[in-house]
């Protein structure tokens, strides 16, 4: 990630367009942007695997309530600071922030004590990722916890609409759409620091299924709603109950998985939820375009009602 936003700045810069035309310049970013989301890949997995080693296991509810929240907080400050960095000092200033900021945790990274590995794969790709996911399959606990994000995210991705109700149905403009592109991740930040006071782990798998029964909710009552504040209010909440969907999540992932099969877990977690975010607007989109975007937001809560209720009838028991 570090190498190719140091790409990204070196390609930015006045002098380099006297040597690449602007339309190569943009190929490189393109695929530097996918590079990083390859070193993403490796990233997550091994920080799932780092993380148990470092912090106690009494810790892990706590410790998944503010590595979430610090997530959430750089999602809003970050594109937020991104934008009026580029707009007041322009592209090669920001990235050099960029890969100042990348190369401080970079460095930190390198401070942490190395630990020994438990467990070194022999077998190839194709058999660990695999075994991975048979482990996750035999799991109920984790496989209806993966489900309920997946779908919840895959059918609730109102995010992708947001411009159309910003500019067409609440008619706020683009001042008005940059605040509902952040409140949803101001709500996740407040819920998280709740949350490292009053933990949902008490009975975490029935305050996972209200957890996404109030996302489906929010869904439904943001696409019913004609008045910006309620509007805002709806996706305030949205943010709130996915925060503590993840929170429960995450925790559950922690708890359950055996030390030799965190990154492997890890990365099957990464590949199914990842994913639906991308998957997730793309069927946003194109429910919009067939339905029309209230429609389409009304069908994706009502999917994501659907999906709990079929979840819950499943796992009565373990909601005792």
């Amino acid at each position: 990630m570090w190498a190719c936003s140091l790409v990204m700045l070196l390609v930015t810069l006045p002098q380099t367009n006297h040597y690449i035309s602007n339309s190569v310049s943009l190929v490189i970013i393109y695929v530097m942007i996918f590079f990083i989301g390859l070193a993403r890949g490796f990233y997550g997995p091994t920080a799932f695997s780092v993380m148990t080693h470092i912090i106690p296991r009494e810790l892990y509810p706590n410790s998944s309530t503010w590595n979430s929240s610090t997530y959430q907080t750089a999602a809003v400050l970050g594109p937020l600071v991104g934008g009026l960095l580029y707009a007041y000092a322009g592209i090669t200033p920001t990235f050099v922030v960029v890969v100042i900021f990348i190369s401080i945790a970079l460095i930190a990274i390198t401070l942490l004590s190395r630990q020994q590995p438990e467990y070194i794969p022999k077998e190839s790709i194709k058999d660990s990722l695999k075994e991975g996911i048979s482990f996750v399959w035999n799991s109920r606990m984790m496989l209806g916890a993966l489900s309920l994000d997946l779908f919840s995210v895959l059918f609730g991705g109102v995010v992708a609409v947001l411009p159309i109700f910003a500019k067409d149905i609440l008619n706020v403009g683009a001042s008005g759409f940059g605040l509902m592109r952040s409140i949803d991740s101001i709500g996740a930040v407040l819920t998280m620091l709740a949350m490292t006071r009053y933990s949902p782990m008490g009975k975490p798998w029935r305050n996972l299924l209200i957890a996404v029964t109030g996302f489906g909710v929010s869904i439904i009552c943001f696409g019913l709603s004609r008045n910006f504040y309620w509007s805002l209010f709806f996706l305030f909440t949205l943010g709130a109950f996915d925060s503590i969907s993840v929170l429960i999540r995450s925790t559950i992932m922690q708890v359950l998985t055996p030390d030799k099969m965190r990154g492997r877990v890890s990365a099957v977690n990464s590949m199914f939820i990842g994913s639906s975010n991308e998957i997730g607007a793309f069927e946003s989109g194109v429910m919009a375009r067939l339905l029309g975007a209230i429609p389409s937001v009304l069908f994706g809560g009502s999917m994501t009602l659907v999906v709990v209720v079929t979840t819950w009838l499943n796992t009565k028991s373990l909601c005792r």
